[in-house]
């Protein structure tokens, strides 16, 4: 099928994945511990009718053990002796956050300025309706064999990647590995994301009291968890905001180089705050370590009383540069925070989950075909990033099938604001996508 040929079947069948992209957007398919999992299997199953739609064969659900968070998985065989590629989204999606928040409601999808907005319409529902689109584009009659994987708890855990993973390894052997849960550093701008940072987190609690006592009969000579815990916290940065958590890797990024200006734009920063770290802004995106703390169990300020805080906890992250080793990353981030208690108090760390970074090849035929294919679809040159998020699938995949090749990008620019309020994809942007991951089967089988 020639090329314009492609271009065209996208457009006609654009109003229709607006539509189904919406369609998947309604359901609340959040899989994180406490939300029913009842929409997590209607998303899978309206995913599955997606994909059959398109044209996608033997669509099929892959119940995972304990939970019910499926995955789905279909395929398309091409003509023989051509290339396997495997397409990856995932149709979970974050908790909504503050309702009062959204401008529309995040489950009510809205198109508003060329965009649609709602939770999960750049993370990563939009990653199914590429691999729809594309699809469809060949009629169902691709020049590549090609599978698809949808999988369902992403955003909240990788307890199940290796049963997923290596336990389907044979349903799953490609060539090619296509993680469309990424996007592009500019709307307009194709982008080819080469590397991940890895990362790990834990809960550090102090105690300093066996039970909450007055703070005027007992402040003063006797601490308060609160105070002890800011002050272990504040310890993972040095003045200028660097990372002091001694026994990380340190890399540099030698790709796209972002500067301070255009960082400030894509982040809502208030004007007088200083960046932190040292090093390039990419360097400190993508290839240096950073760590931040997610939040803090203490009394609220709202029922807050003269009481001297017993105990407190915090969740801390620490993302890893590409090449670390999650293992020794978290050694040394609960080394650091169990060694720097003040006054004596007790200190108990306990690590929680870990990713492992990944760097992909870049010299490959495949990443040389998206390249040719993004650069068609976009009309201008492409440019590699990082990601400074963790896509735990990525090293799994990478682990289980060495040979393959990985491809990352997808339909998101720097305006989706996932993981926050207000989510949103361009819906130009989610079309020249479609029409790239359309023009890669093609390039794939030329190549």
């Amino acid at each position: 099928m020639h090329a314009d040929e492609l271009r065209v079947a996208i457009a006609e069948w654009h109003p229709r994945a607006v539509e189904e992209l919406s369609k998947l957007v309604r359901i609340a398919s959040i899989a994180f511990p406490g939300y029913d999992e009842k929409p997590v299997r209607e998303s899978a199953e309206a995913t599955a009718e997606t994909l059959e739609a398109a044209g996608y064969g033997g669509v099929r659900l892959i119940e995972l053990p304990d939970v019910d968070h499926p995955a789905v998985f279909g395929e398309v065989a091409g003509p023989a002796g051509a290339p396997t590629i495997l397409l990856y989204a995932h149709h979970d999606i974050q908790p909504e956050g503050p309702l009062e928040e959204w401008t529309s409601p995040p489950f009510e999808p809205e198109v508003r300025g060329g965009r649609l907005y709602g939770r999960g319409t750049s993370d990563d529902k939009c990653g199914i309706i590429l691999h729809a689109a594309s699809m469809r584009a060949w009629g169902g009659v691709p020049p590549v064999s090609v599978k698809v994987l949808v999988e369902g708890e992403e955003e909240s855990s990788a307890e199940h990647l290796p049963f997923l993973i290596d336990g389907h390894k044979e349903l799953l052997a490609t060539d090619i590995v296509a993680v469309a849960d990424g996007g592009n550093w500019r709307a307009g701008v194709p982008t080819l994301e080469t590397s991940i940072r890895g990362v790990v987190d834990c809960t550090v609690t102090v105690r300093v009291l066996d039970l909450a006592v007055h703070s005027g009969v007992h402040g003063g000579p006797a601490p308060d968890a609160l105070s002890a815990l800011v002050r272990i916290l504040a310890s993972v940065h040095d003045d200028e905001g660097e990372v002091a958590i001694e026994g990380l890797r340190r890399e540099t990024w030698d790709g796209l180089q972002v500067s301070e200006d255009e960082f400030r734009e894509d982040t809502p920063l208030r004007p007088g705050v200083r960046l932190i770290g040292s090093g390039t802004i990419s360097d400190r995106l993508w290839a240096k370590p950073a760590v931040s703390v997610l939040g803090i169990d203490a009394p609220r300020v709202l029922e807050a009383s003269n009481q001297l805080v017993p105990w407190a906890s915090a969740k801390v992250s620490l993302r890893l540069a590409p090449d670390d080793d999650p293992g020794g990353g978290m050694d040394a981030l609960t080394r650091h925070l169990s060694t720097r208690a003040p006054w004596g108090v007790e200190v108990d760390v306990r690590p929680g989950s870990s990713g492992r970074g990944l760097r992909v090849r870049t010299d490959g035929p495949a990443f040389a075909a998206m390249t040719r294919a993004m650069e068609a679809a976009y009309g201008r040159s492409l440019v590699q990033t990082g990601s400074g998020g963790s896509v735990p699938l990525v090293p799994v995949f990478s682990r289980a099938m060495p040979e393959a090749e990985i491809l990352m990008y997808g339909a998101s620019d720097e305006r989706s604001q996932y993981h926050s309020i207000d989510e949103s994809v361009d819906l130009g942007e989610l079309e020249r996508a479609c029409l790239a991951e359309a023009l890669l089967f093609g390039e794939l089988a030329d190549g």
